[in-house]
């Protein structure tokens, strides 16, 4: 006698909505880079990621980068630095403005093209960033937050609004808890911008000493107060200072040029210098200090000029990976084709059979050289400012150096 068929369907379907309630979750594994201002050379550590889990990319430097399990395409080469402390809201409305105009896509005011490769991409809010830092007093760090215009990343701070310089902050907790969203921010504050130094996290005070030392810090030192115990007081992570207030070899970020004038170098990224020299035996050369930046350069800067205290957030940007080609279109850069695949109306590479460049120099699209140690810096333009210059041609020529030895 032959057996009745089994009612497999219904089973199939039920195994089916399993399939589709469970869902796919990314994930990793992380770990905590080492602070760069605290130690500058660090060395390579190689944490393995449990099988089957998706772990975290270890490159030289500490470098803390997650990365995704290939279930598409556009996430097997992606690398994100991990910043899981970043605000996940929207950003302080009154302190942005609308990124518009035919500027976005590398146009001129007549119109046409200036800057190529640019157009597209998704909307953006420009933040307005306090690079002068005048306003004095203890300014709590309400969150650090995501600036697409910057690398760096950036925090926003406030402080209440018509408070004395001898009167105390009477709320030291910032609202939220940094991560998750606020509806709305008290109105009874004052807020503002800043690039976040590393390591600055939520609940954090910071402080100018632009305007100089306050009177209730030179109550609380009373007869010691000298250079010394003043830098030990003032001289924190994310707090601004005079070059001349700051002790020598002190890293620092966000470095001005001149007195009352906003920061211009050090605002990337990891970047930072080095408090070298204050010249304090010269009475004429006291009114510079000198400072080496990241290149090597030494450069005398007025005494009176701005700089905070550490290393330029989100150190690790360099060692993303966007993944594929569609990413790089949302952040607004158009493709970049070679001069080889061009016609020969539109180079100086194009045209041809083939491969071949017509046995001409490697030139750019407007006909300079682009290659063969062609100099474009003026020799006469000489910057008096610069006690030690940048270490130059340091690449194939110190590699055949190398090999001669």
């Amino acid at each position: 006698m032959l057996k009745p068929r089994l009612c497999v369907q219904n089973t199939i379907r039920q195994c089916q909505f399993l399939q589709t309630r469970s869902r796919r979750a990314y994930a990793t594994e992380t770990v905590l880079a080492r602070d760069p201002v605290t130690l500058p050379d660090v060395a390579t550590m190689a944490v393995s990621s449990g099988e089957g889990k998706t772990g975290y990319y270890q490159d030289e430097g500490m470098a803390a980068i997650r990365k995704y399990k290939p279930r598409t395409p556009g996430v097997r080469h992606l690398r994100r630095p991990i910043n899981d402390h970043l605000y996940l809201g929207r950003a302080h409305i009154p302190l942005t403005y609308p990124r518009k105009g035919q500027h976005i896509g590398g146009r001129n005011s007549s119109g046409k093209v200036a800057v190529r490769h640019r157009g597209g991409g998704a909307k953006r809010r420009i933040r307005v960033v306090d690079f002068a830092r005048m306003a004095p007093g203890k300014h709590l760090v309400e969150r650090i937050e995501h600036d697409p215009g910057r690398s760096a990343h950036i925090a926003l701070l406030s402080r209440p609004k018509n408070l004395k310089e001898e009167e105390d902050d009477t709320r030291q907790v910032p609202v939220g808890d940094g991560i998750k969203r606020v509806r709305e921010m008290p109105k009874d504050r004052i807020y503002s911008y800043i690039v976040a130094p590393q390591g600055m996290r939520t609940g954090e005070l910071v402080e100018s000493f632009r305007a100089g030392v306050p009177k209730r810090l030179l109550d609380e030192l009373g007869a010691s107060a000298d250079a010394g115990m003043i830098a030990a007081k003032t001289a924190w992570r994310g707090n601004c200072l005079p070059l001349h207030m700051i002790p020598t070899g002190t890293i620092v970020y966000n470095i001005g040029l001149y007195r009352g004038k906003s920061a211009q170098l050090c605002r990337a990224a990891g970047t930072y210098a080095m408090v070298v020299n204050k010249n304090d035996e010269d009475e004429k050369a006291a009114r510079y200090v000198d400072v080496r930046l990241q290149s090597g350069e030494v450069r005398k800067i007025s005494r009176d000029a701005c700089a905070t205290v550490g290393v330029g957030s989100n150190a690790n940007h360099n060692k993303a990976q966007l993944g594929k080609a569609g990413r790089s279109r949302h952040l607004g850069i158009r493709p970049t084709v070679r001069g080889v695949a061009m016609n020969a109306c539109d180079h100086p590479h194009g045209g041809g059979r083939g491969k071949s460049k017509g046995n001409v120099h490697p030139v750019s699209i407007w006909g300079q050289p682009t290659k063969s140690g062609y100099k474009t810096r003026k020799k006469r333009n000489i910057n008096r400012f610069v006690v030690t210059a940048r270490p130059r041609t340091q690449g194939r020529k110190q590699k055949q150096e190398a090999r001669k030895r």
